[in-house]
């Protein structure tokens, strides 16, 4: 895979690193960036070397959502061309939220749209004190996309989530806080420090491990609890099998830490 034009992408310490990269433009959502988010979340998922991934934005916003801009007309054009985005977002979504390193979502500055969807993909969110948070797909016309429409009402309650669609509300970061949209407030100056901390943490954890169990709890939304047992047995199971759970109680009988890369 080559650079990219709309992102940012480099892996030190077994952490990759993935910043939309469009500050010109808010960091909206190109078709050009939707393709090459697909592409790169290929890359974390295909790479060995990677046991932890930030996203995060550059400049004053983490992702305004749609470059509306680059918009045909509404009706059938631009029906196709939003047809088009969406099949390489969700692929990206979608890879990112069933891979096994971790996703930490790194929240700076404004986040709206398709740019909300995405804050809330990460495995753990850290929000800078300044970070907002909006649908704003009504104001528009649109209608939500990105996941949020299966992320969202898991994490605040269906009440909540079409308050957040229909009136368009505007979130601080301690009111996302406080809904349970993320799992922590930092200083802005922190943000980075902060979630590169987080992921070197979870970089030096069992990685496969970690993604069975990020299944697993996606598994549980759509399962009766008999079933959702069955899959705990089997994941539980094929963990046992794997070095990471052979070094694990190792280090634990040896009553030292364990070493997983």
């Amino acid at each position: 895979m080559t650079d990219y034009n709309t992102l940012g992408y480099e892996v030190a310490d077994s952490v990759a690193t993935i910043t939309i990269n469009r500050p010109e433009a808010a960091n909206s959502l190109s078709l050009e960036m939707c393709k090459e988010l697909m592409e790169a979340s290929i890359r974390v998922d295909d790479d060995p070397e990677v046991r932890a991934v930030v996203f995060r934005g550059t400049g004053r916003f983490f992702c305004t959502g749609a470059d509306l801009r680059g918009f045909p007309p509404a009706g059938p054009e631009m029906a196709t061309y939003v047809k088009e985005m969406t099949t390489y977002l969700h692929a990206a979504a979608s890879r990112f939220t069933r891979m096994d390193p971790p996703l930490i979502t790194a929240i700076n500055g404004t986040c709206a749209g398709a740019g909300m969807s995405l804050a809330l993909i990460g495995d753990l969110a850290l929000a800078g004190e300044s970070s907002r948070f909006t649908m704003a797909y009504s104001r528009i016309g649109l209608t939500p996309d990105g996941s949020s429409t299966y992320f969202l009402p898991r994490l605040v309650g269906l009440r909540r989530s079409l308050e957040l669609c229909l009136t368009n509300r505007m979130l601080s970061s301690q009111e996302a806080l406080d809904w349970g949209m993320i799992n922590r407030v930092v200083p802005d100056e922190d943000l980075q420090t902060e979630a590169h901390a987080l992921a070197a943490q979870l970089a030096a954890g069992p990685t496969e491990s970690i993604g069975a169990a990020k299944r697993l709890y996606h598994k549980s939304w759509n399962e009766g609890l008999e079933t959702q047992m069955e899959w705990e047995t089997r994941e539980i199971c094929d963990a046992a099998r794997r070095p990471e759970a052979k070094e694990g109680m190792t280090a634990f009988f040896e009553k030292r830490d364990p070493v997983f890369r």
